[in-house]
């Protein structure tokens, strides 16, 4: 049987020590949805995503999204989208930055461990 339910938070919590991708929803064919944790200064280097729109929602910390020249802030619950063809990098705050990014799949999403 498919894995319906997680706890995000759990996952973010139980991951220390480890950064990039921590999670990926395996169970749908349509969506990409992936948890990733990064330490205090580390984070995603500003890149375009020409293909698909982006929804990024902060699980656990405190980090920060670029998005075309805006810094938005994103504590626990806070959520950023990010429209295809945007300049935007993420960066971790605190010591336990994790959030979830979802998009219409595309294959993997690869970073770090």
């Amino acid at each position: 049987m498919k894995e319906q339910h997680v706890n995000l938070g759990e996952i973010a919590a139980s991951a220390t020590g480890r950064e990039g991708t921590i999670w990926t929803l395996e169970a749908s064919r349509d969506l990409n949805a992936n948890l990733v944790r990064f330490g205090a200064g580390a984070g995603v280097g500003e890149h375009v995503n020409y293909d698909v729109d982006v929804l990024i929602v902060s699980v656990s910390g405190v980090g920060l999204v670029g998005e075309e020249g805006e810094e938005h802030d994103l504590a626990n619950g806070d959520a950023v989208f990010v429209p295809r063809g945007s300049t935007r990098y993420t960066r971790a705050v605190s010591g336990d930055f994790a959030y979830l990014s979802v998009h219409r799949r595309r294959g993997p999403l690869r970073i770090g461990g």
